[in-house]
């Protein structure tokens, strides 16, 4: 990464941790990442891998040009609110990976006037092979838009949503949808050994074969629909799987199950961010 700007994870769990890593294994200097959580036990391997740690959340925000709050959505408000008066005094670019709390609401518990991006990431992060959706409110520069996209890349790719509400669909593809394909491939292995294949091994070709299809999915200069036709022989086995998957609706099941997703997105946002 060409900058090095300092970096403020308030939260230190799994997916704080998973963009800690990304940033580390980018060239980021760990010196210039503050990680705060208040179980200091849970600091330790981070401080010993040389980031500045601290049980204090307003030390860690006084210090940063970029601040990622990694908390869960449920106890953002709280956690916000007692930041307020260090995000006026130091003016940092916030960044919540917290499903369900809008800009506003954001904004409105650091005091007013903060430059805030909503960031909406996955599980895959884990694994530097995340997709996040983001976006800014009106106070981010470009410059604090191009340090958001450098920190998420880390983990994967970054893309800008048009509006505030798209970030309600991104939760429904990418941000749940690691759980989709973890159902497919439970019901795959599950009838390949009731095909009397043993679970191990049901279980090693099932992952695999999504392994594969989704590089070449990702490496392929057509969509999905061409890659399906071309291997979809006519008369052949993969043609009466694909005819079983249509004829039981699977196309308008994985839109029904989006929509609700979706529609789950929004309730939450109004319940979380009422006050």
């Amino acid at each position: 990464m060409s900058q090095q700007p300092v970096i403020a994870f308030i939260g230190a769990g799994n997916m704080a941790r998973a963009i800690i890593g990304g940033l580390l294994e980018n060239g980021f200097a760990a010196a210039n990442i503050w990680a705060a959580e208040p179980d200091a036990s849970r600091l330790q391997d981070l401080a010993e891998q040389g980031l500045k740690t601290t049980c204090d959340n307003n030390e860690a925000v006084a210090a940063a040009d970029m601040v990622i709050l990694a908390v869960k959505p449920q106890i953002m408000q709280a956690v916000a609110s007692e930041l307020a008066d260090a995000a006026q005094k130091h003016q940092p670019l916030f960044v919540s990976i917290a499903a369900g709390i809008s800009l506003d609401a954001l904004d409105r518990w650091l005091g007013g006037n903060a430059a805030v991006v909503r960031c909406m990431p996955n599980t895959p992060s884990l694994v530097q092979t995340g997709a996040s959706g983001l976006f800014a409110n009106a106070r981010v520069s470009e410059q604090q838009r191009n340090l958001a996209t450098q920190a998420m890349e880390a983990v994967g790719i970054a893309l800008w949503v048009q509006n505030e509400a798209e970030l309600d669909v991104v939760t429904a593809i990418s941000g749940s949808g690691p759980a989709y394909y973890f159902l497919m491939m439970e019901a795959m292995t599950a009838a390949g050994a009731k095909l009397g294949l043993s679970e191990e091994t049901a279980r090693g070709l099932t992952l695999q074969t999504a392994l594969g299809a989704a590089r070449m999915a990702s490496s392929s200069d057509v969509d999905a629909a061409e890659l399906r036709r071309r291997v979809t022989s006519p008369k052949g086995t993969t043609e009466q799987a694909i005819l079983t998957f249509q004829a039981e609706g699977l196309e308008a099941i994985v839109e029904k199950a989006m929509v609700a997703c979706r529609d789950r997105a929004e309730a939450m946002a109004a319940e979380l961010c009422k006050d």
